[in-house]
Formats: structure tokens, sequence, C-alpha cells
């Protein structure tokens, strides 16, 4: 994921990159709504760094006490960039990597890649322009998910968002293939 992007140039330009940036504690609007934005990282995710990265803010949550798949037990990461949009790139989660893109699994169990759907507590101009995402960004990223979900937790994570995405009604733009 490191030799692709979702557009040609940086992306961060058109919106000041405010998926790195927004600052849900300082934004008068959402003010309580959300104490803190960030990502939580899927499981065995957090082996990759070293718990100290100074650009980085940790903590965690129990998955019993919140929605996560009933196969995931024990604690889940969650990261916060502490000087955004200056992190290490070549750290970043995966789902920033993949973002604005998301995985989706139809009811015939059928893999899509989609516009990241859901509340984003700002605007993303990849997802509201529906900008044409680069080809290798998006081959690349569906192989690296058709590898993700042969872990069990991260299939039942990603069939548990994709169902309540079809529950809701939520628009789903399909990406690829």
């Amino acid at each position: 994921m490191d030799k692709v992007s979702p557009i040609n140039g940086d992306c961060g330009r058109l919106c000041g990159s405010i998926c790195c940036t927004y600052d849900a504690k300082n934004d008068a609007e959402n003010a309580g709504n959300s104490p803190s934005m960030g990502l939580y990282l899927l499981p065995g995710e957090e082996k990759l760094f070293t718990g100290r990265e100074d650009w980085l803010g940790w903590s965690w949550e129990y998955a019993e006490d919140y929605e996560f798949p009933d196969s995931w037990h024990g604690k889940v990461y969650f990261l916060e960039c502490l000087n955004a949009p200056h992190c290490d790139r070549r750290m970043r989660p995966l789902q920033c990597r993949f973002f604005p893109a998301a995985p989706h699994i139809d009811a015939n169990g059928q893999l899509f890649l989609i516009y990241q759907s859901g509340q984003l507590p700002y605007k993303c101009p990849l997802i509201s322009d529906n900008v044409s995402l680069n080809e290798d960004f998006l081959k690349a990223s569906y192989t690296v998910w058709k590898h993700l979900l042969r872990d069990p937790l991260i299939f039942d994570l990603v069939e548990m968002d994709s169902a309540l995405r079809e529950e809701d009604g939520e628009n789903i733009v399909i990406l690829y293939p």
C-alpha cells in the first residue's frame, strides 16, 4: 500500500488533510459527540508498533464493552495521530492506507470495495464528490483485503459492518471490482 494512492497527488491538499487533522474535541458542533478522532486497529495490527511512537496516542477498550463482533475478546487498540498530518506515513495503520475505500461483503459473500460509509464528522471531497479513485490503489486495496479476510476475526468485523450498512439502508457505492 506504500506504492499506491487514492488519486494522483496528495489528496490531503483537497481538504486540508481533514481525515488526519479533524479534532472532535474542539469542534463546537460535534463537541461531546466524539471524544477523539482516531481509529481502532485490526486484530494483531498492534504488533506492528512498539507502543512508544511519539506521533501516536494509544488507548484501548475491551471488545466486549463495545460494538465489535462476538468473536472478539479482550483489548482493542485505539490510535490517534498526535501531530497530524505529519505522521510517519510508512507506519500508518491499514485503515488509513485504505481510506476512503472500505471492504463490504454482500449477501452472496462477494467482497467489494465501497466508499467509506456511515457518519463521518467531516466532509471528504473524495467521497462527497464521488471522485474516481486510481485503479492501482483499488486493486492493491482489494488484494490486501482478500488476504486480511482469511483471518476469522477480521472477516467477522467486515461481515458485521457490511450487514449493518445493509440494515441501515446506507447508500453503498461500489468502487471495485
